[in-house]
């Protein structure tokens, strides 16, 4: 249906769509920003994360908290995800991470399909995966293409594009405080 919306509105405007969405940042224009994302350090200890998860449009659908005890050993580490909605209802999430040569990084975790692939590079983390989606009583698999900025040694905030066939669906924006 949204298919044949969109080639319904015509060429200029299916190609803005598309143009729009082959446009995404390059990590690498982080390079020299400050200061240094080290993710050990950083996700090491609890944290606390405040979110929102915003449709098309822009409206907040769904606000949360986050408990996060992480740690590492060697180049691989645990983030241990409690959620809390603001409905009452909780969910979490383990991230299994392993740090690569050249600062990439990988991750799985039990709703994640395959593998999350990711980098960092100055004060900057992108990483990309899909995720299975609890929605009205049904799994859908969506894509995350997620970013987290270091601000300080304290606060990181988080950025993260969901879609799905191409089509955003909405954004999760998180703020990070390190205990």
């Amino acid at each position: 249906m949204k298919r044949r919306l969109l080639l319904a509105a015509g060429p200029a405007t299916a190609a803005t769509v598309l143009l729009g969405a082959c446009s995404t940042q390059k990590l690498e224009s982080y390079a020299n920003e400050k200061p240094l994302l080290d993710l050990q350090q950083y996700f090491n200890g609890t944290l606390d994360a405040y979110g929102v998860f915003t449709d098309r449009s822009g409206t907040v659908v769904k606000r949360f908290t986050v408990v996060m005890r992480c740690s590492w050993q060697g180049d691989e580490g645990v983030l241990d995800e409690a959620f809390t909605y603001a409905d009452g209802t909780t969910q979490q999430r383990i991230w299994r991470l392993k740090k690569l040569p050249g600062g990439r990084y990988t991750g799985r975790a039990d709703d994640v399909v395959g593998e999350a692939t990711g980098a960092t590079q100055g004060n900057s983390f992108h990483w990309t995966y899909t995720l299975n989606l609890p929605v009205d009583g049904r799994i859908i698999e969506v894509e995350f293409d997620d970013w987290m900025y270091l601000m300080s040694d304290r606060v990181m905030l988080n950025k993260a594009v969901m879609s799905k066939w191409g089509v955003r669906l909405g954004e999760v924006t998180l703020s990070f405080f390190k205990r």
